[in-house]
């Protein structure tokens, strides 16, 4: 092997050391089939390389690959490394020659150093030599092994040595695909991308419902929905995304006639999990997902959550069921689902004094009167399907970017 090769990213990851033999090199080979997607579809060639605890992935163009792959779930880290012979000489040579790039006269230095089943020497006896060549290489500079101002980290493996001065964090959790399929209810708002991409990490394939409210939706909701449909396809990068729209309007002008108008938004909830459900029964998905923060809204009270829950008999998932708005805010931003200035995203079927404390019979009761569960099935009818990828919405001249007619 060629001392100081470069071209090469490192991609460390997690959880998949916990899980049994057979999961693992199952997980792995969803993680490596979907970093084969990302790059497939950016038109960057590449080799992939498993080595047990780290992914290799060699190619001509290695800065390409640095904001695919740390969008990639399961990824931990990733890191541009150089690639030596699994020796104390030639690691220590890479050391050196990473610090004469990186280090400055005044600065202090670590080296990292770790060996695994390679013979002859220690991780200690690594880092001892590797620090004695940046000393001789870098005049000025001095060892601090507690709070250094620069880190070289260093593994001397079977497979060959890795040298490399910087971590890029990914976003961790399990490979996209690896935990089954979900149909998450995305809205315009700041919550529901939030939830879904914390699904997402979690290895659960996503497809999305957005329950479109028609001449009572704000004039910027639908693009906000985009947005955000968009935003979240970035981070399982070579695959498209789905997303179903459902034209309800006729459920909402329902809503408006009740004599009740403190009950719509309860009303609005179970109807919005009721479609949820009758598409998710259709497509086999096992599970909803959805943005509910307890106690943030009306809604969202946890006497109003149960109501609105027994509506349906799918599974419903709430991963920010207990989050402050401000952590949820945080997610968004590094998601990049969050904006400053979202428009006009209100809906003009809230009622002033929403209920709080929805009784579930009364709410069953106001169900039936205005025959809501019978308008399901042609609120569903009159969908259609818009698709995403690397970010941005599909065209719809594309094949199956849009398609009427999808229940």
């Amino acid at each position: 092997m060629e001392n100081g090769k470069s071209g090469v990213v490192m991609i460390r990851f997690g959880e998949l050391f916990l899980k049994s033999e057979p999961v693992r090199r199952q997980f792995m080979k969803v993680l490596i089939g979907n970093i084969r997607s990302a790059l497939s579809s950016h038109g960057i060639e590449s080799t992939i390389e498993d080595n047990r605890s780290r992914i290799l992935v060699w190619s001509d163009t290695p800065d390409l690959l640095l904001p695919l792959l740390n969008h990639i779930f399961g990824v931990v880290d990733i890191a541009p490394v150089l690639m030596a012979e699994p020796s104390v000489p030639a690691l220590s040579a890479v050391a050196s020659e990473l610090a004469k790039w990186r280090l400055k006269p005044g600065m202090s230095f670590a080296i990292r150093a770790r060996r695994e089943q390679v013979p002859g020497f220690t991780s200690q006896e690594l880092g001892a030599a590797a620090g004695g060549a940046v000393l001789d290489a870098v005049p000025g500079v001095r060892v601090d092994l507690t709070h250094p101002d620069y880190e070289i980290f260093l593994e001397a493996r079977k497979e060959g040595g890795i040298a490399y001065d910087v971590r890029i964090p990914g976003p961790g959790g399990l490979p996209y695909g690896t935990q089954g399929s979900a149909l998450s209810l995305l809205s315009a708002g700041i919550d529901s991308p939030v939830a879904s991409w914390m699904m997402m990490k979690r290895g659960v394939k996503v497809t999305f419902l957005y329950v479109d409210t028609g001449v009572y939706a704000g004039p910027d909701c639908y693009h906000n929905v985009l947005r955000n449909f968009a935003a979240l396809s970035s981070w399982v990068p070579g695959i498209r995304l789905d997303m179903h729209v459902v034209q309800a309007q006729p459920f909402y002008d329902l809503l408006m006639v009740e004599q009740e108008p403190r009950y719509r938004c309860v009303l609005c909830k179970r109807g919005m999990l009721l479609m949820g459900q009758a598409f998710a029964q259709q497509r086999k998905y096992a599970a909803l997902v959805t943005g509910d923060n307890l106690g943030q809204v009306a809604t969202q009270t946890l006497q109003n959550i149960v109501t609105i829950s027994s509506s349906v008999m799918v599974p419903i998932l709430r991963p920010l069921i207990g989050y402050d708005k401000e952590e949820i805010i945080s997610l968004a931003r590094k998601i990049g689902t969050f904006t400053n200035d979202p428009g006009d995203t209100s809906c003009g079927v809230v009622p002033s004094k929403p209920a709080t404390a929805a009784d579930q019979q009364v709410i069953e009761t106001v169900e039936t009167r205005l025959n809501i569960k019978d308008l399901i099935p042609s609120l569903l009818q009159s969908g259609y399907r818009v698709s995403a990828m690397n970010g941005k919405i599909v065209p719809e001249n594309e094949p199956g970017s849009k398609s009427k007619g999808w229940i």
